[in-house]
């Protein structure tokens, strides 16, 4: 490890030459360093000089200076965190909350640099790190799991007041129980107290939201039940509970949480209905689901649009279309207003059936209306899958553009598709040129459709040069475009060697001469 001294001479070497990045093995042992100090001052040199003026620094604020220290902190990446720090006192610039925030963050997958960075920092004279610094640094430590370091912080954090604040409290929530550590998530909000911040109501909510969140819903519910004298029960708090059930897919456990909210007397409101509707429509318990719903109208809850457009695609899932436009009807004569959303339910599932007419006048309304409600791409993308003919795509993505209706990399896919199973192969030129000038593809999913494509046709070569060229962009293909790719090879290996045999048996021995020739040579044969 470099001495003082050293770093004090290489600095000023650093500063006299303006190019330190350049520095070379001689130059530095001029100034009379070891082998293994020389080592170490190119690596530092590099680390410190990339914008070959390290007093320049103050100069450059906000994201230069964070880049700056980034670009350092990563390749002073094998250094012992003594050599950082000492790297780091050689550049004497300005800490700031909004400066180290900023470094931290660009560190969220490598929690090491950034742990260095922060613990330097924390020692440093003249400058104390406030709540978004502490945060930041929790965060990043706690999403790589890093849970003893975490611990030290929080010690850290205690020896001044108000450091630790609600932000805090949501990151720490957040990353114990992304870590499955129930218990330690629950001691946070129990040590709320000890951190200055109240035990109250909304605390235990984020508990319960960020455990819901992670599938810990069965922690949650026995937990709300431990603390019911304490909170007592209202429904937004027994809504989380409900919404973990429902989002996990437990529809038993669901239905059994919803029958203990109409025990606790407390009433169910339109986020109530709304996720319990949801979750029975996706478990295909499409009766269960209209009761609730006609049952929201009656008791004057009325529905809003997410609940309508949830119902409206799970009629027309089952093929209940009649039901469905019963449904977008009377939710317009209450009141509810339909979004695209709601459209597009009715538009994807008429298109289905090849009910084309009525998908028309749907398009139109939707175009009347405007705002929230006109087509966007997915209105489009059902329409595309709709065509029977090539010369109906031009027409409908000139209608897409007065809509205001940009293409996107899927459009541009499902085209790519439409063209290649009309065999149009001018047409497939032209999109994919297209795709290449609006920089929206050709990603992996194009190039995936066209060896896939071109392989149904026969057309093996081709569909292997569009492989290689994708692999040559570092695009990975799908492990089922892999598997492809090793029989077409083994098919065009097995043609070749037929072709070579049928040469052979017609007399065609031009091929077998070079062999011949060369054993002749081995042999020693003139």
């Amino acid at each position: 490890m470099a001495s003082p001294p050293f770093l004090s001479r290489l600095l000023s070497f650093v500063s006299s030459s303006k190019c330190a990045a350049n520095a070379n093995l001689s130059r530095v042992l001029f100034l009379g360093a070891t082998r293994g100090e020389c080592r170490y001052a190119v690596r530092w040199a590099h680390a410190v000089t990339e914008t070959h003026d390290c007093e320049g620094f103050k100069r450059y604020p906000g994201e230069r200076s964070a880049t700056f220290i980034q670009n350092m902190l990563r390749n002073l990446r094998g250094s012992s965190s003594e050599e950082t720090e000492k790297a780091l006192d050689q550049c004497g610039f300005t800490l700031n909350d909004d400066l180290v925030t900023d470094v931290i963050s660009r560190h969220v997958s490598d929690w090491r640099p950034a742990y260095v960075f922060f613990n330097w920092v924390s020692r440093k004279s003249g400058y104390l790190p406030g709540s978004a610094v502490y945060n930041e640094i929790l965060d990043v430590l706690g999403k790589m799991n890093r849970f003893g370091e975490v611990t030290q912080v929080l010690e850290e954090m205690s020896k001044r007041k108000g450091l630790f604040d609600e932000r805090t409290y949501g990151v720490l929530l957040n990353r114990y129980a992304a870590a499955h550590k129930v218990d330690e998530a629950i001691d946070i909000f129990h040590g709320r107290r000890d951190f200055g911040l109240e035990t109250d109501l909304v605390a235990f909510q984020a508990l319960l939201l960020w455990l819901c969140r992670y599938k810990h819903v069965e922690s949650a519910e026995t937990l709300l039940y431990s603390v019911k004298n304490e909170f007592g029960t209202d429904i937004r708090t027994m809504n989380i509970i409900l919404n973990g059930w429902c989002v996990l897919g437990d529809v038993r456990e669901a239905k059994r949480f919803w029958k203990d909210i109409i025990a606790s007397k407390c009433t169910p409101d339109r986020f109530t209905y709304g996720v319990f509707i949801k979750a029975l429509t996706k478990k295909g318990k499409l009766g269960s689901a209209m009761r609730l719903f006609r049952g929201m109208w009656q008791k004057g809850l009325g529905p809003d649009v997410v609940i309508c457009n949830c119902v409206i695609d799970a009629l027309c899932f089952k093929k209940r279309i009649p039901e469905a436009l019963e449904v977008f009807h009377e939710m317009k004569d209450r009141g509810c207003l339909p979004n695209a959303a709601t459209y597009n339910s009715l538009i994807k599932h008429m298109c289905k059936i090849g009910r084309m007419e009525k998908v028309k006048e749907l398009v139109s309304e939707m175009e009347s209306i405007g705002g929230d409600c006109l087509p966007n791409a997915i209105t489009f993308s059902y329409l595309l899958k709709s065509l029977k003919k090539p010369e109906e795509v031009p027409k409908l993505l000139e209608q897409m553009e007065k809509n205001g209706c940009k293409m996107t990399s899927d459009l541009y896919n499902l085209v790519l598709r439409l063209y290649l199973g009309w065999d149009c192969q001018e047409r497939v030129g032209n999109t994919w040129n297209d795709m290449e000038i609006s920089g929206l593809g050709p990603d992996q999913r194009s190039y995936t459709i066209m060896i896939h494509t071109l392989h149904e046709r026969g057309r093996l070569k081709e569909a292997l040069h569009y492989f290689e060229e994708m692999v040559s962009k570092g695009m990975r293909p799908e492990p089922r475009t892999e598997i492809l790719v090793n029989d077409m090879n083994s098919n065009i290996t097995e043609e070749e060697g037929d072709h070579r045999r049928q040469r052979t048996l017609n007399g065609d021995e031009s091929a077998q001469r070079p062999r011949r020739r060369k054993e002749r040579v081995t042999q020693g044969v003139p």
